[in-house]
């Protein structure tokens, strides 16, 4: 690095701090590795080298969690920015050219940091002692960026662009799986036409086309779960992300819907082993969203729920008498608006327990990529394998199989 490199690397990072105010890409200047950064940079007096060795030390060590690449680690961050142009180019129309100026200032000012390794960052002081290593390949960020958008509406922004499965805390924030299922359509065995109509609704969605929202039930362990993810998997690279919901979080629906509104991308909103008393109050949250309340919808959404229960209201023998509610003169509509929650959905697919065939076909298929030998003793052990569970299904195969292994 050369003395007018050097000079020119402080006024971009020195830009980046007196502008605090209006950098597109605010959040890097608060951000832990650019302040260490800084600090590299900034202290050129012999006598505070250590100063910098330490802070160089700390990026190379705090690094390590992002493949030991400050570059890498900072186009991450770049296309997690939701910044003010990112937005009003992921909402469409004119973008105003002041915006777009400033941000790729503020993109040229970030790919100055690129390109120097810490030996260069110090070949101008008379320092020949070992200095702390990290990766920093030299980015273009302002092309990469531009590219990116104009992919907005299969990458996304912010926390979207870094995941492709999503699941909600219990403060109410949308946070990425740390470690999603990856399971893909070609993974199962059987159920064809069930996984079909999940795949082509997924398809109409992403082509902007009218989709349902599904209700995926049946029996245990047929594979409803794995359906909803691998459809997710499937279409991730055309802009699909799953959020999943657990019943129990169903009042945070509406500030989910209205957090992904104005997002580019596609979204699933996954509600798993879906069930309902009567008297619950996130009842009326999901049947909002499943008419398609506007408070209540986002239109770049589906949802997608799962149950083993076709009527996913939990009914007793008293429900259907006298008792339903001594105070409700409509006790039949009652009734009818607590069964009647899962003909809302669009489409229903049903998965129902695989007969002997099936169940030994899935097995066989198993066995063969697991590399087990298929023959009779396997189809009895399979069998009786199902019998101490007291069911076939996928799940009891894929069970067996790995008991084997």
């Amino acid at each position: 690095m050369t003395e007018t490199e050097y000079i020119s690397l402080k006024l971009g990072i020195y830009s980046m701090s007196v502008f605090a105010k209006d950098f597109n890409f605010r959040d890097f200047v608060t951000d832990e590795y650019i302040d260490l950064y800084d600090d590299i940079i900034f202290s050129r007096n012999l006598p505070e080298l250590h100063n910098r060795l330490e802070a160089c030390a700390r990026t190379a060590r705090i690094l390590a969690r992002h493949s030991c690449s400050l570059s890498e680690y900072i186009w991450r961050r770049v296309c997690e920015s939701e910044n003010e142009y990112v937005k009003a180019v992921a909402r469409g129309g004119d973008i105003h050219a002041a915006l777009k100026a400033n941000a790729e200032a503020d993109l040229d000012a970030l790919s100055a940091m690129t390109g120097h390794t810490p030996a260069e960052l110090f070949r101008l002081e008379d320092y020949g002692g070992h200095i702390p290593q990290f990766e920093n390949e030299k980015l273009d960020l302002r092309a990469m960026y531009e590219e990116r958008l104009r992919n907005i509406s299969k990458v996304g922004f912010g926390k979207f662009a870094t995941a492709t499965m999503f699941r909600v805390d219990d403060d109410g924030n949308i946070e990425p799986v740390g470690s999603a299922d990856t399971i893909m359509p070609d993974a199962f065995v059987g159920y064809e036409s069930q996984r079909r109509q999940v795949y082509d609704n997924t398809r109409a969605l992403v082509e902007g086309r009218p989709a349902a929202n599904i209700l995926l039930f049946g029996d245990a362990g047929t594979g409803k779960s794995s359906t909803v993810k691998s459809a997710a998997n499937m279409f991730a690279d055309d802009g699909v992300r799953l959020i999943e919901l657990r019943r129990d979080q169903l009042l945070a629906l509406h500030r989910v819907m209205s957090r992904i509104a104005e997002s580019p991308l596609k979204f699933i909103i996954f509600i798993d082993d879906l069930s309902f008393n009567k008297n619950d109050d996130s009842f009326s949250m999901l049947k909002a969203a499943l008419e398609g309340s506007a408070s209540a919808k986002a239109k770049n959404a589906v949802i997608y729920a799962t149950s083993n229960r076709r009527h996913i209201v939990k009914e007793t023998f008293s429900d259907r008498g006298n008792s339903l509610d001594a105070d409700d003169i409509h006790k039949n509509d009652t009734a009818q608006e607590l069964m009647s929650l899962s003909d809302r959905f669009g489409l229903t697919v049903y998965f129902e327990r695989p007969n002997k065939a099936l169940y030994l076909e899935i097995v066989h298929t198993l066995a063969a990529r697991a590399g087990i030998e298929v023959d009779g003793e396997l189809d009895v052990a399979a069998e009786a394998f199902a019998l101490s569970r007291a069911s076939r299904s996928p799940r009891a195969a894929e069970q067996f199989i790995n008991s084997l292994l």
